[in-house]
């Protein structure tokens, strides 16, 4: 049996990773988590072998949590769980010990997948990871690694429109915009919105 928690701030999610997983007989989910203070205080106590991590959180993220769970208890196996594909963070979770990294709409069967593959201390990235990876070891430049989202948020940007005014249009939550936006800024390496106005006229992004 593999014993697993989950960490994530949005209630939704984990109900539909609780549920996904209720599926596998091999999987038993011995604890969930919003915060991560009260996620570390519970680490304490006892260990799951494999946690599911939330990246973008309030108070403790992601990044910062694998940090110190992975001194802490490197017998916990972390897979990270995010809403956008973004290289430079990817490397960071591999970075702070996770053995996995995830989409959090990926379907049951690559998620219990992935949960059997890090437990036995092995490495789990969704294929289009691996390619992102690999092409990154190539000397891709930051104009090939933009998504075809991250491509109409930018358009959008460029036309002055507000985080909440591209939620509107593209139909998505404004964390998911703000998330693609920092994304943008880390990927084009620039601070700010002008920079990423300036970048996107100069390589040719819209």
């Amino acid at each position: 049996m593999i014993k697993v928690t989950i960490i994530d701030d949005q209630v939704i999610i984990l109900n539909g990773l609780q549920k996904i997983l209720a599926d596998a007989p091999h999987i038993d989910i011995v604890d969930v988590f919003t915060n991560g203070d009260v996620l570390l205080e519970s680490l304490e106590k006892s260990q799951p072998h494999v946690l599911l991590l939330d990246i973008h959180m309030p108070n403790k993220s992601g990044i910062e949590l694998a940090g110190i769970i992975s001194k802490k208890y490197p017998q916990v196996k972390m897979i990270a769980l995010t809403n956008v594909d973004v290289l430079a963070q990817m490397k960071q979770m591999l970075q702070k010990g996770c053995l996995g990294y995830l989409l959090k709409d990926v379907s049951p069967e690559v998620l219990i997948k992935a949960i059997e593959t890090v437990s036995k201390g092995e490495q789990y990235l969704q294929e289009e990871f691996k390619i992102q990876l690999l092409n990154s070891l190539s000397g891709m430049n930051s104009k090939q690694l933009i998504t075809r989202r991250e491509k109409e948020i930018l358009k959008l940007i460029t036309e002055e429109h507000t985080n909440s005014e591209i939620a509107g249009k593209l139909f998505l939550s404004l964390r998911t915009v703000e998330n693609h936006r920092n994304n943008l800024l880390q990927k084009l390496n620039v601070k700010n919105t002008a920079g990423l106005v300036k970048i996107a006229i100069k390589e040719g992004f819209i």
